[in-house]
């Protein structure tokens, strides 16, 4: 018996609840148009061979409240006369809402819409868009709107985000809410005031032209004849993005490696320095013009998100190397591979020949499963036989 239950119309109900179909109207002034609901009823031989039990189902089809049933008459050669449910409508949008227990959620929302369409009638457009989220931050609401209000006075202000003076807000509530506002912003906001090449919550102040804890770059100096702090050879330095970009090292080679092991332990190389690739983007690297005039080896894993970060990479440096990223360096270790849950599947644009080929055996898993060797693995008599090949 698959005969459709109340339960089963008010799941489409709720369906359309999930949707914001039975709430966008109040923002929008969209008229309701009485909605028909699916309904399976018994067929004529179920009605006949099942009567005790059709009967309490178009009971309880016809007393359910806020419904409209559409009969047909059925006449039967031993029952007569029959009144079946052929459809089940609901006809007006409150009915629809109270039917699925939704009444104090329409009056929370409705109280949205107002207060919006008195103080910021642009987010009208949000509340349609993403009517449960808005019910879901109703308490935050209000807070939300004059986030929005101190920024429509203040566009771009060039100050920290824990400087932001607004009564009752603290800089904690614009962090837990960057994406809801980040939403509202670039609706009430002028296109001058946002910069659309950054995008996503990390980059929230850079959009909106808030200050932003600097991006920090750590690098080693290779070689012992260029002490960049007095007493400090071959030292471990951490600079801002900004300082670091201003750099003048005289040096020719530059080497980028994601293990931090390697990184401190990276044997001098003349002329050089190494840079431990964790923690900030290559975009941050992008801003020292001076490193498109040295030669850039980059030591990732020998795995698809190794390669990736290296066309990554390449993106900003397009004179890019890799570093022990090849199949001998691969096939040499391989009682050290372990297994890459994730692949990269799409292709690589930017990887030579030689790379690529060992990229697409990788993903497609023609010498093994999800194959990965950490560069941490290699052994270390090979990464110096490697900086002597390379001169």
């Amino acid at each position: 018996m698959n005969w459709t239950t109340a339960n089963d119309l008010k799941e489409q109900l709720r369906r359309l609840w999930a949707r914001g179909d039975l709430l966008r109207p109040h923002v929008t002034g969209e008229a309701w148009v009485p909605k028909r609901l699916t309904l399976k009823s018994p067929s004529s031989t179920e009605l006949s061979s099942q009567f005790e039990v059709v009967r309490p189902w178009i009971n309880a089809i016809a007393t359910i409240p806020h419904i409209r049933v559409e009969w047909r008459e059925v006449n039967h050669r031993i029952l007569g006369a029959q009144r079946v449910p052929t459809a089940a409508w609901v006809d007006t949008r409150e009915a629809a809402i109270v039917l699925i227990g939704k009444s104090e959620d329409l009056k929370l929302f409705s109280e949205l819409v107002a207060i919006t369409r008195e103080q910021h009638p642009t987010l009208l457009t949000w509340l349609a868009a993403r009517p449960l989220v808005a019910i879901g931050l109703a308490a935050q609401w209000g807070h939300l709107l004059n986030t929005v209000a101190w920024i429509i006075e203040h566009p771009r202000p060039g100050i920290y985000l824990r400087q932001v003076d607004i009564p009752g807000i603290h800089s904690k509530f614009i962090e837990g809410h960057k994406v809801t506002l980040s939403e509202l912003f670039d609706l009430v906001l002028p296109e001058r005031a946002i910069a659309p090449e950054h995008s996503g919550v990390s980059n929230f102040a850079a959009r909106y032209g808030f200050l932003d804890k600097p991006v920090r770059i750590r690098f080693r100096v290779l070689d012992d004849s260029i002490p960049l702090l007095p007493g400090s050879a071959l030292a471990d330095i951490t600079l801002d993005a900004g300082n670091f970009s201003r750099l003048n090292l005289p040096v020719a080679r530059v080497f980028i490696t994601e293990n931090e092991t390697n990184f401190l332990a990276f044997p001098p190389v003349a002329n050089a320095i190494v840079i431990f690739g964790a923690g900030y983007g290559w975009e941050a690297l992008g801003r020292a013009s001076w490193l498109s005039r040295c030669t850039i080896h980059y030591w990732g894993d020998i795995d698809t998100h190794g390669f990736a970060i290296l066309d990554h990479l390449r993106r900003r440096f397009d004179h890019v190397e890799s570093f022990l990223m090849d199949r001998e360096t691969l096939m040499a270790h391989e009682d050290l591979w372990g297994v890459e849950k994730q692949q990269v599947l799409h292709d690589l644009p930017n990887l030579t020949d030689e790379e690529r080929a060992l990229f697409d055996e990788v993903r497609d898993n023609r010498i093994r499963g999800g194959l990965r060797l950490e560069q941490e693995w290699i052994g270390f008599g090979r990464v110096e036989e490697a900086l002597r090949k390379a001169g």
